[in-house]
């Protein structure tokens, strides 16, 4: 399976990262890829973008060196009722949207408050992916989990980065190895993100891939590997026209 679409990358709008767009769209031109979004972290986030950041990315171009670019964010839910730290007004602006746990941006709860957390943001229209949900610093109910993603259309990530040595978040494998394949089972689709804090990482699939293989997932629950049908998922097209005079 050929991967051409990353869905989470960050710039040094984020902080803690350490390129800029046009160093990431050009890396991810030279690595072959199609489509690659945006999505530096929410202001919850220490020295994180802004929200006049999220406001304003109607200045990027919808491409960059051959590569379509995707105007996002990942948002931190900064309550187990489901909050987070940008609100719907600039949401529904975006054309990608990651809601991810961070330690920075909220204390772990309990198993249930977890994921009766993840649930409620599942039920925002303008949350489109959860991002890293194999942390095991936030313990999760795997099946009720996938099992909402299928009932409000959602998607969920496999992180890349998370598999790596270097990962913040030791301990992923096996909980992701779960939710995949638990996600294979229900038939829910996800997406591969490199989680890239610098542009050399923009498209490393290389850990995600050797799990998709183990458990054979079909090409059609990745939607990374069709940038259309990735785009139609989330109503990319509608909104560019939508901003259109």
């Amino acid at each position: 399976m050929k991967l051409v679409a990353d869905t989470h990358c960050h710039t040094i709008a984020s902080g803690h990262a350490y390129s800029t767009v046009q160093e990431m769209a050009q890396q991810a031109a030279e690595k072959g890829l199609s489509l690659i979004a945006m999505t530096d972290h929410g202001p919850a986030m220490p020295y994180a973008a802004s929200k006049l950041h999220f406001r304003n990315l109607k200045v990027l171009p919808s491409h960059m060196y051959g590569v379509e670019i995707l105007k996002g964010a990942e948002v931190n839910i900064i309550g187990l009722d489901g909050k987070l730290d940008l609100s719907d007004s600039i949401l529904q602006q975006l054309e990608l949207v990651i809601a991810s746990f961070h330690l920075p941006c909220i204390k772990p709860g309990s198993e249930k408050e977890n994921t009766n957390a993840l649930i409620e943001v599942m039920k925002n229209p303008h949350v489109h992916i959860l991002g890293h949900t194999g942390n095991p610093a936030f313990p999760i109910h795997v099946e009720r989990m996938v099992e909402a993603a299928g009932k409000y259309g959602k998607l969920i990530e496999i992180n890349n980065s998370s598999l790596t040595p270097h990962s913040f978040r030791q301990g992923s494998w096996e909980r992701c190895l779960k939710i995949l394949e638990t996600c294979r089972n229900y038939k829910v689709p996800v997406v591969v993100g490199s989680d890239a804090h610098i542009s050399w990482d923009v498209g490393r699939f290389d850990k995600a891939n050797e799990m998709i293989r183990q458990l054979n997932v079909p090409d059609s629950l990745v939607f990374c590997n069709d940038p259309k049908a990735l785009k139609a998922r989330l109503s990319v097209e509608e909104k560019r026209n939508r901003k259109t005079p």
